[in-house]
């Protein structure tokens, strides 16, 4: 079944995805009001009535394009934690990250994405990552790569001697050991800064425009669509335990992808 899905049922997310975003989100950008916004966690994790609605909007069209599959987005598992297990479950799975970049969409910034992923035991089937504002949608298949807009993506090898570029986590937002690992991305060679939506931090390395990620937390909304979009452009994803990336979770963090298997290496040496 989800052979003939990922043959024949690619166009109809795609399709989805932007209807969920015609819908909730783009209607909203640079539109909300006070109410529409709260916070979960903290002043560093916020909601909108975009996320709930777009999530929900996604899971009633995800689900019913691929009968028996479920969902697990961003909101739903905030409202009720087990929903997660399901990735360790046996129907296919849709991962969803509504507004990935909330803070960036609540501050009119265009830097934020949604972000679609279908997983089956625990493996990458397919992605699509989409950048309303820019109209960029890129989608990668398990073995059969990556394309932006239908054409190609390279994420090809970083120019001999150049700096490396590296997006990642806020040492504000990591725990100590993983800030002493972190602080290892500080030396010569090395240019980092904080990560904006991890989403489009994937899509730059995809196509070249950032060396790497090094990300200390493990939310498969967050990096579910963009692990595989990377791997499918031709890079290289691995924790510091020298193992990919489990989207269930129980990964030994930071962990990295980058434009090459090289480069990803030399990250792991770098934080180790």
């Amino acid at each position: 079944m989800i052979d003939a899905f990922l043959t024949e049922g690619l166009s109809d997310v795609e399709e989805a995805v932007r209807a969920a975003v015609e819908a909730e989100i783009t209607p909203r950008f640079r539109r909300l009001s006070e109410d529409e916004v709260d916070e979960k966690r903290g002043p560093h994790d916020l909601v909108t009535d975009a996320d709930r609605l777009a999530e929900k909007h996604l899971t009633a069209s995800l689900t019913a394009l691929l009968p028996g599959s479920v969902v697990v987005g961003e909101e739903s598992v905030h409202a009720d934690p087990a929903v997660y297990d399901a990735l360790r479950g046996d129907a296919p799975v849709w991962v969803v990250d509504p507004v990935d970049g909330t803070r960036e969409f609540v501050r009119g910034d265009a830097g934020f994405c949604t972000l679609v992923a279908l997983a089956h035991h625990g493996e990458l089937l397919a992605s699509w990552t989409y950048a309303p504002v820019a109209d960029e949608m890129a989608v990668a298949v398990r073995g059969r790569g990556a394309r932006l807009n239908g054409a190609p993506l390279r994420s090809g090898s970083p120019e001999r001697g150049a700096p490396l570029r590296v997006a990642m986590s806020n040492p504000d937002f990591s725990s100590p050991e993983e800030k002493r690992l972190l602080r290892g991305l500080t030396g010569p060679g090395v240019e980092t800064r904080p990560c904006g939506s991890a989403g489009l931090e994937y899509l730059r390395v995809a196509r070249g425009e950032l060396e790497a990620t090094a990300f200390s937390w493990e939310y498969a909304w967050d990096h579910a669509a963009g692990l595989l979009l990377v791997t499918e452009a031709g890079g290289h994803q691995t924790t510091v335990a020298g193992q990919p990336f489990r989207i269930a979770g129980g990964n030994a963090l930071p962990f990295t992808a980058a434009r090459d298997e090289a480069t990803a290496h030399r990250l792991l040496a770098l934080l180790g």
